[in-house]
C-alpha cells in the first residue's frame, strides 16, 4: 500500500473583512518570508490579517506585507518575534509590475485576503481591492441575502 498523505492540520487564516470593505478585483497567491516562531504562530492560527495591507514597490520590484498580527509564540522564548514586522511577499517580477501599475490608479490599494499553507510553504492570497461606499455594502448585504432565500427555496422546492 501507499503511504497515505498527511492531512492539512494547519488553519485557513480569513480576513473576511477586505471582502466587505472592498470590491475584489483580482487576487495573486505570494509566498510570504517568516522567522521559525511566526511559522509555528502561523500553524497555531494566532493571525490577524484585518489590519493588514500590502505595499508595493517598482524599483527594485518588491511587495510587503505591513500591519499583519502574528502572535508570539511562548515557547520561542528571547528568540521571538516582533509581532508586527514588516514581511517581504514572494512573487514574480512580472506579477509585481502588474500590480503595481493597477495600484497606481486612484482608489485601488492591495489586501491580504487569506494566509495558508500549501505543499509546507506560507501562502498568502492577496487581492486588488477597490474601497467600498456605505450604500455599496448595503447592496452587496442585500443581493447576498435574496441569493441566500432563493437558493433555499430552490432547495427545498427539490425535495
Amino acid at each position: 500500500m501507499p503511504p497515505k498523505k498527511k492531512s492539512n492540520q494547519s488553519p485557513t487564516i480569513e480576513n473576511r473583512k477586505a471582502r466587505h470593505d472592498y470590491e475584489i478585483l483580482e487576487t495573486l497567491e505570494c509566498g510570504v518570508m517568516l522567522q521559525g516562531s511566526e511559522v509555528k504562530s502561523v500553524r497555531d492560527g494566532k493571525v490577524s490579517l484585518a489590519e493588514g495591507y500590502v505595499r508595493v514597490q517598482v524599483n527594485p520590484p518588491a511587495m510587503f506585507l505591513h500591519s499583519v498580527n502574528i502572535a508570539e509564540y511562548g515557547p520561542a522564548g528571547p528568540t521571538a518575534h516582533q509581532v508586527t514586522r514588516t514581511r517581504k511577499l514572494l512573487a514574480h517580477k512580472r506579477e509585481i509590475e502588474k500590480f503595481f501599475r493597477q495600484v497606481d490608479q486612484k482608489g485601488v490599494t492591495v489586501v491580504p485576503l487569506k494566509m495558508y499553507f500549501k505543499d509546507g510553504y506560507a501562502k498568502v492570497l492577496i487581492g486588488l481591492g477597490r474601497g467600498r461606499q456605505a450604500h455599496d455594502k448595503r447592496d452587496a448585504i442585500s443581493q447576498r441575502e435574496s441569493k441566500r432565500e432563493l437558493d433555499r427555496a430552490l432547495s427545498k422546492r427539490v425535495r
